[in-house]
């Protein structure tokens, strides 16, 4: 556990040190739980980003873009269920004075024993090697069973709370002997429902201004403009709309860096089909989903499903694709199949119909929808956290070095002249002038060549080039790979394929 949170102090650490992600408002103190993403960071963010809108949006003929205000009619939010609804049950120490997800808290005490079945299952394999069943093991060895067993009952006994009686979810916390996480006191107050949407309000004075929302998710935005979309884009189910943007949600137990903040990013499509055909639909996109993830190379390992057997209100399946963070397996992406609900609430509350006009069946219905959502700050911590690694040189020395996928790399390319004199800074400027117009390059001066080297690996850059004395002669650079550190001498004039081959999307998109 110790050697998890060092490495996740690290993470934190470099993020801020190499001009990702700073605490918001720090000459003040900062604000708790909420970040500014830096030089670097805003790179990192806008390459995820346009990577999940490529491949959601332009690489699909049926799935179209969306930019929905924040602000919406409140009566948006009566109708979604969340003025109701939208609550996380809060427990509070009474030793400690510490708030704390109640949930959260039985969730992360049954993870700790599901590692120890899986600990038990990967010292299995390395021992067995290619003769290792692990279908057998799991069911048959004593204390695995025990473990995993452990495991369902307590979620499943935690679902079952969170559904019918929040004070049997206190009531495990006990019986678990589950201790304030700071202090070790088990002396917990009864469990509470706490609504997580920020109020604000429109108009000019008090006494005529209307209660507004900050909106908690972008979907609603999609399902209010169902309609206008598929009128104007003459759109034929099964269709989808795609948007990424801010959502607000008061976090009382914000946490663990960018993984849970009050201000953050999501990367949303709703996909509308007919009535019956959800199920397929929804397979479909579960396994489509994974395989994006899988694309970026960091770890088929590092991904597993969690299907839901607790539905929200509006859903009849459910799933999460789960990350290995650096605090253990939590939810990346959820894929919904959340029926008709969502229309059929709008049409109720609005008094106007949101309907589709099938002409293959000839009839009116309200659409089906699936749903894909991930976290955009939970994405760029998956990624950031999985490609910081310290490595340890033939020669005994160490580098840090940051192995980004190339395409989402924040900087492609570092161009350094071997020394700030006879022309080579000239000569490395007119390369980047050339390359900027088709990636984000950088120019570096300062210091020894091999440190420069290392200041780009840890910053994530996947080629350096350096400009030299040979370059005057043959117009040839030195180009170094991030990954393994091997040196190429090329032309100046590959330079540009080189670097395409390595990031472009459609390179990467086709590994799906």
């Amino acid at each position: 556990m110790a050697k998890q949170e060092d490495i996740f102090k690290n993470v934190v650490s470099h993020a801020k040190e190499y001009g990702f992600i700073f605490p918001s408002s720090e000459v003040y103190d900062g604000l708790s739980a909420v970040y500014d993403y830096a030089q670097n960071g805003v790179e990192l963010k806008k390459n995820i980003r346009e990577y999940w809108w490529k491949s959601m949006v332009q690489m699909n003929d049926n799935i179209v873009g969306l930019d929905a205000a924040i602000l919406m009619h409140p009566t948006t939010w009566k109708a979604s269920g969340h003025v109701d609804a939208f609550n996380d049950p809060l427990i509070d120490n009474k030793d400690s004075k510490k708030r704390y997800r109640a949930d959260v808290l039985v969730e992360d005490f049954a993870e700790k024993i599901n590692q120890k079945a899986q600990k038990e299952i990967e010292k299995a394999r390395a021992r067995f090697g290619d003769a290792f069943n692990e279908e057998e093991f799991v069911t048959t060895n004593t204390r695995v069973v025990e473990y995993l067993s452990k495991y369902k009952e307590i979620l499943s006994r935690l679902a079952k709370g969170m559904t019918d009686n929040l004070q049997d979810v206190k009531a495990l916390i006990e019986e678990l002997e589950i201790a304030d996480p700071e202090t070790g006191s088990k002396n917990w107050t009864d469990v509470k429902q706490f609504n997580l949407m920020f109020g604000t309000k429109l108009g000019a004075s008090a006494d005529s201004a209307m209660d507004l929302y900050l909106r908690p998710e972008t979907a609603q935005g999609i399902f209010v403009n169902f309609l206008n979309v598929q009128k104007s884009g003459r759109m034929k189910v099964p269709f989808g709309i795609a948007q990424t943007g801010k959502a607000f949600r008061n976090e009382i137990v914000a946490r663990q860096f960018i993984f849970r903040m009050r201000e953050f990013e999501q990367m949303e499509m709703q996909f509308f089909v007919r009535p019956g055909e959800e199920m397929q639909w929804y397979h479909h996109w579960k396994e489509t989903r994974l395989k994006w993830h899988l694309s970026l190379g960091l770890g088929k390992e590092n991904y597993r499903f969690h299907d839901h057997e607790k539905l929200a209100h509006y859903a009849n399946a459910a799933a999460d694709i789960e990350f290995n963070f650096p605090f253990g397996f939590k939810e990346l992406e959820g894929i919904h199949s959340r029926t008709d609900f969502d229309l059929k609430a709008h049409e109720q509350y609005s008094g106007r119909k949101l309907q589709y006009f099938d002409p293959e069946l000839n009839e009116n219905y309200v659409p089906y929808v699936v749903e894909t959502s991930v976290g955009l700050d939970r994405m760029f911590l998956a990624v950031f956290a999985t490609s910081l690694q310290e490595e340890t040189l033939e020669d005994g020395s160490t580098r840090t070095v940051l192995k980004l996928p190339a395409v989402l790399a924040p900087t492609k390319a570092a161009v350094l002249p071997l020394v700030k004199k006879d022309g080579l800074p000239d000569i490395a400027k007119k390369i980047i002038d050339d390359l900027k117009w088709d990636f984000n390059v950088a120019y570096d001066e300062k210091d020894a060549v091999g440190r420069r080297y290392r200041r780009q690996d840890a910053l994530g850059t996947p080629f350096c080039i350096t400009v030299d004395h040979q370059t005057i002669e043959d117009e040839t650079v030195t180009i170094r790979h991030r990954d393994t550190m091997k040196q190429d001498r090329v032309k100046i004039s590959e330079l540009r394929a080189i670097i395409e081959d390595e990031v472009s999307m459609k390179n990467w998109l086709m590994k799906m």
